[in-house]
């Protein structure tokens, strides 16, 4: 659609809005189309091309009939300002040919001129009758008195800017220039009491999850959605049966098909429905999509609940589509009596070839079409007594062949499928296809507003028709961006062919976006439902970068979870002038600078365990951590150590590090500290743990799906480095304090919602291939009802390579806000 920017240009657009505009593909061909109508393909004045511009936005649905007669009012001049403009939407809407032109200029201004002294008096009255306020509250009143002016019957159809410059000479006739007085005045800030100390972790707790998403649903398109009663119905009496049933409440819905897992595009609908309802105190269904029952399982309806509640939502009610299966086969009767439905025994091939087929060429009925309606009533029933076989069959709607938009090339509305559905068994062999069934269901389930994405938009006019058609109550459908994000693919076909070809671990793979992996992962719920309220309702389609949803992972995770010592390559460091039963007993905070996080103790000896990576034999001036001769501070130790010989094996690898304890006088404090686990065999220091899996991102490219990009397909995209395991790592024992205090507070469950920062590794989670014995641990020891420790590094700390080292500098205190990923 890029040839369109040259004549959108030619009315008046900047060449930038005309490139946006063509990116929106239902106001594209609308606005083509006014220009077309009001014969300005060879341009004309910038006041009349914003005027067909805000006419081929803002055109309803029910009004679009007369889009020829308003683009051409618009070029000669009748309709001159935005106002007008809609004013005649408005008297136009539902109404049908002829138009009463003398009815239409009367309502829409057409002809009225309001002359500078009609301009004048109008405002020399508003300001007498409201002088005294004008007097006291000086030029404050100004912004309300021209909105309220603009109000005023005898100005209704007057220019606007002739009514603000008035108003403003008006106001300096009467109050003169401007002076101190209207100087805008800074209030005082009232002191605030200091809050009562709380846990950050509680804090999570208590937030209101609907309430991080609020504030996208009164602000951009979304928030100029109609209210409650607000959408115009085929009869009227449908509406106000409608009303009834929802008292004038917002009702909203959340459709998944049962087919598969949830990935994280869904999170975004789930906090779009939701959101919207709950913002304005009202309520969404959860219904499942099950008309497909060969594809849907048990285990997809659960996880789909479970998972819209862990995001923090709570559905109204929960509903099956196939709870209206006798609805629906009645109204696929009301439709066939009407004349607007037939059944058809066409291939697949066929009825691709009668819509224009692979060349889009001309759309052509099927000989089927015309079928008297006894003879498909008398079919459909065959159909519905399993007297065809699957596929020789289906019901079609009779719909529009010759409209632009595929969506009304006669769809199918019934098939007929012998698999057994898992609710109704063997009761139904024909289902209703997802245009029949959506639509219809949001009708029954008095649904207010069906959002849903993009790739939805050319549906709308099949789903308004379709309400229509069998005299229902008709929802009104609003389509925003889906959310996608980088390094990822999120089509289902494309994860079960990795899941079937272990490409990855199942459907739960902590490296898949699916939201039952990004769980697996350690991903807070409130971090993804921030992440979507970041990225806001958008109505174009664009790729998100992963690495915002990483931020906020981060930002959750550095307030809420506590810090632990743990070292994933452990080397071993011996302190020669400590004793060898030397033992120091160290209160360690869970959390520095937080209190309310508490704190355990660990042991302290002459023989502890540091990254191997916090050494180096080589000294270099830019490297701060331990080295031959080198001193360094261990976290929440007094005193630093030095390192005086490094022992190595036959084979040439060190075994251990022995260090000095620099507890003499004159020592200078170090510039960098390391973290360490003592060893303790009497305190079961250190913890072995079983296995530590560090993820990276599963795709090299952005868009692993495009072609031009990958051109031998996403899976020759996958990183080779995506998982690596370190299975020799150790831990300090106030692990067992945090496992203690979060069964505790979660009963022990969901195992992925016990989280840490490991101190300068990044964040971790257990997994569920964790052996804990949950019931053990409450009554008991949880060191021994702990069989099998496995851990997934949820995300990196923001570490900045260039800076590693200055990271810990300042006594050890991690700030992962200053580090990169």
């Amino acid at each position: 659609m890029d040839d369109l920017i040259p004549l959108f240009v030619k009315v008046g657009l900047t060449e930038q809005k005309a490139k946006d505009t063509v990116k929106n593909k239902k106001l594209a061909p609308t606005f083509e189309r006014v220009i077309l109508e009001s014969g300005s393909v060879d341009g004309c004045s910038k006041e009349t091309g914003n005027l067909l511009y805000f006419l081929a936005s803002k055109i309803t649905k029910d009004a679009e009939v007369h889009l020829p007669f308003l683009s051409r009012k618009i070029a000669s001049g009748d309709l001159k300002t935005t106002e007008q403009v809609s004013a005649a939407i408005a008297f136009l809407d539902e109404k049908l040919p002829p138009i009463d032109e003398a009815a239409f200029n009367e309502e829409a201004g057409v002809g009225i001129t309001v002359t500078p002294e009609q301009i004048k008096d109008a405002i020399a009255s508003y300001v007498a009758e409201n002088k005294s306020n004008i007097e006291e509250n000086r030029y404050r009143t100004l912004g309300p008195s021209l909105a309220a002016t603009k109000k005023l019957p005898e100005l209704r159809w007057a220019d606007g800017a002739a009514v603000k410059t008035e108003l403003e000479a008006q106001y300096l006739a009467l109050l003169g220039p401007k002076d101190e007085r209207d100087a805008p005045q800074k209030k005082k800030k009232e002191p605030k009491p200091a809050p009562a100390a709380k846990s950050t972790v509680e804090e999570a707790k208590t937030v209101d999850p609907a309430a991080t998403v609020k504030k996208m649903f009164f602000e951009g398109e979304i928030s100029n959605l109609h209210k409650p009663g607000g959408n115009k119905q085929i009869n009227p009496e449908l509406m106000k049966k409608h009303l009834e049933a929802t008292g004038g409440k917002v009702v909203t819905r959340f459709p998944p098909e049962p087919n598969g897992y949830l990935h994280i595009g869904h999170a975004k609908a789930i906090n779009v429905n939701f959101g919207y309802a709950k913002a304005h105190n009202g309520i969404t269904y959860l219904r499942y999509d099950d008309t497909n029952p060969e594809a849907e399982e048990e285990k997809y309806f659960t996880s789909i609940l479970d998972t819209v509640r862990w995001l923090g939502f709570e559905p109204f009610k929960i509903t099956y589509s196939s709870d209206y299966f006798q609805e629906l086969y009645e109204l696929a009767i009301k439709l066939i009596k009407k004349g607007l439905a037939y059944t058809c025994q066409c291939t697949g091939d066929e009825i691709a070839a009668h819509r224009g087929g692979e060349n889009r060429g001309p759309r052509t009925a099927c000989v089927h079409r015309d079928r008297p309606i006894e003879e498909t009533l008398e079919q459909f029933q065959m159909m519905k007594d399993g007297r065809f076989k699957e596929g020789e069959i289906t019901l079609r709607m009779k719909m529009d062949l010759e409209n632009g938009n595929p969506q009304f090339w006669d769809l199918i509305a019934y098939r007929i499928l012998y698999t057994p559905h898992h609710r109704t068994a063997s009761q139904w062999c024909i289902y209703p296809t997802y245009d029949f069934t959506h639509c219809l269901v949001d009708s029954l389930e008095n649904i207010t507003h069906s959002l849903c994405t993009l790739e939805f938009r050319l549906s709308r006019e099949s789903y308004y028709w379709l309400c229509d058609a069998v005299e229902v109550y008709k929802p009104v459908q609003w389509e925003y961006a889906r959310l996608n994000v980088t390094n990822t693919v999120m089509s289902k076909r494309k994860i079960l062919k990795m899941v079937n070809e272990h490409y990855v671990n199942g459907w739960d793979d902590p490296r898949l976006f699916t939201l039952v992996g990004i769980r697996r992962r350690g991903v807070p719920p409130e971090a993804i439902n921030n992440f979507v309220a970041e990225l806001g309702i958008s109505l174009y389609n664009a790729q998100t970068d992963v690495i915002r949803l990483d931020n906020h992972t981060r930002d959750y995770l550095d307030r809420t979870a506590p810090r632990l010592m743990t070292i994933l390559k452990p080397v071993k460091i011996v302190i020669e002038n400590l004793p060898s039963d030397h033992l120091e007993m160290l209160t360690i905070p869970n959390k520095p600078r937080d209190p309310a996080m508490g704190e355990h103790t660990v042991p302290f000896t002459n023989t502890v365990y540091i990254e191997a990576a916090d050494f180096r034999e080589q000294d270099s001036p830019d490297y701060y951590r331990l080295a031959p001769g080198k001193t360094v501070g261990l976290l929440h130790v007094k005193c630093p150590i030095t390192c005086t010989e490094v022992v190595k094996d036959a084979d040439g690898n060190i075994s251990e590090i022995r260090c000095r304890y620099e507890n003499g006088e004159g020592v200078k404090k170090p510039k960098t500290y390391i973290h360490w686990v003592a060893d303790s065999p009497k305190h079961g220091s250190p913890i072995k743990l079983d296995e530590i899996r560090l993820y990276e991102i599963l795709f090299n490219h952005a868009n692993p799906s495009d072609k031009t990009l990958v051109p031998e397909g996403y899976l020759s995209d996958i990183n080779d480095n995506s998982i690596s395991l370190e299975t020799g790592a150790i831990a300090e024992i106030g692990l067992w304090d945090h496992l203690k205090d979060w069964i505790a507070k979660t009963g022990g469950k969901d195992l992925e919602s016990a989280r840490w920062q490991f101190i300068r590794n990044g964040y971790f989670c257990l997994d569920k291939d964790t052996e804990l014995d949950i019931d053990a641990a409450k009554t008991g020891n949880v060191r021994d009802a702990a069989k099998k420790l496995v851990f997934n590094r949820t995300v990196t700390l923001k570490e900045d390579s260039s800076k590693d080292d200055a990271a810990v500098r300042k006594g050890g205190i991690i700030d992962t806000r200053k580090k990169r990923a």
